[in-house]
């Protein structure tokens, strides 16, 4: 038996730096914001950050600039941090929804409404069938891989959530009130192919000519309507068909029992990468909001055997910074119940975008000394008989 390493990754968002923020909608920029890009420019050992804190200073940096600066100030974060694999915290995009959305053709804006907490996002009408003229990604993923060593993974939002999240103006007429549960079905699965198919398809397939060696599909709608699972997975099957690409699900704050059998169904699917952190102070076999647990969630992937797990080891809704030993303990656990330390990868819940860099810098530096600790452990464990 090898040595057991346990490749640690990010979700996919950061927050955006004031200075990126401001920048983006307008607004002039304070003494606060440069002395912030000063402070992480020095921190992160950003080469060169001394042309940003300049052009910050004159405004002579054009909006395309600054989202330069962000996406390398925001890989230097993670490489720093000690992360295997790497993105760019989505600088460059407004919110996963509204970034293909704005994008594809067949979806008009329809208003900023409320996701949760005071977060909104831009909700979209679809009006025609969704299509895009080629992919959309592409310059962000070259750019993030020219300014990166490590393993580059890219998120996507998945074509389900694309669906749920629309108002429905093209396909819902065949599900109109009267029509059968069935017709008003197929209307949904018709919305969720075609956007698999005509949209993160054609992205999906530029992003790997590219170069792209990992892609993330990112479902957070994945159990709003549980009957509807089985959507999610012909999404993902059909916007990865005949990739050539490790291909991944991250799904947040869901009640994940309703996924199986289902998911047993994904093609070439890597892993789930799943919240299990927030959950950790239930007790086992207890069940809040009809969502299972820390225990009971590892528990459905030993029960079913497929696929891997991305293990969320950090709580993102909480400025608590977890303990390197807390995080050990938490794949420990995992390692535990699922018999395989191969089965499991290392990242947090779900996007950090919504803690300070600060919080951000210091929660996932100690998930990697963490994940290095559960290593240690397994390794000296495996490594006792043989001394003996």
């Amino acid at each position: 038996m090898s040595d057991v390493r346990f490749l640690t990754r990010e979700i996919g968002s950061l927050g955006k730096p004031s200075w990126r923020a401001k920048t983006f909608v307008g607004r002039p920029l304070e003494a606060t914001d440069v002395a912030e890009a000063e402070r992480w420019g020095k921190k992160l050992e950003v080469e060169g950050h001394e042309e940003l804190l300049e052009g910050l200073r004159t405004g002579s940096l054009s909006r395309a600039q600054v989202d330069d600066w962000a996406a390398i100030y925001a890989i230097r974060l993670l490489e720093k941090v000690g992360l295997d694999v790497v993105y760019d915290g989505e600088q460059r995009r407004t919110e996963m929804y509204d970034h293909v959305a704005a994008f594809a053709q067949g979806f008009e804006l329809r208003g900023t409404v409320r996701s949760f907490d005071n977060k909104y996002y831009a909700k979209a009408a679809v009006v025609e069938t969704p299509s895009v003229g080629g992919p959309q990604d592409v310059e962000e993923l070259e750019f993030v891989r020219a300014h990166t060593d490590r393993v580059v993974k890219v998120p996507l939002t998945g074509a389900y959530t694309m669906e749920d999240w629309s108002y429905d103006e093209h396909y819902a007429h065949e599900g109109a009130l009267g029509a059968s549960a069935e017709r008003r079905y197929e209307a949904r699965r018709r919305f969720v192919a075609d956007v698999a198919r005509n949209v993160i398809l054609p992205n999906v397939e530029g992003l790997v000519a590219a170069g792209a060696e990992w892609i993330q599909i990112d479902e957070p709608a994945a159990t709003t309507k549980p009957d509807e699972v089985p959507l999610v997975v012909e999404g993902f099957n059909e916007a990865t068909r005949g990739v050539s690409a490790k291909k991944s699900m991250h799904i947040c704050f869901s009640d994940y029992s309703a996924l199986w059998p289902h998911v047993l169904e994904l093609d070439d699917c890597l892993e789930l990468q799943l919240e299990f952190a927030n959950r950790d102070s239930r007790e086992p076999g207890t069940r809040t909001e009809d969502r299972p647990g820390y225990a009971d969630t590892l528990k459905l992937f030993k029960e079913h055997g497929y696929p891997n797990v991305g293990l969320g080891v950090l709580d993102i809704h909480s400025d608590f910074v977890e303990p390197p030993e807390l995080v050990r303990d938490r794949i420990l656990y995992a390692v535990d119940v699922l018999g395989d330390p191969e089965r499991i990868q290392v990242n947090p819940d779900c996007g950090l975008r919504t803690r300070s860099w600060d919080v951000v810098y210091e929660k996932l530096a100690h998930m990697v000394q963490g994940a290095r600790l559960a290593e240690h452990e397994l390794n000296r464990a495996h490594a006792a008989p043989a001394q003996a």
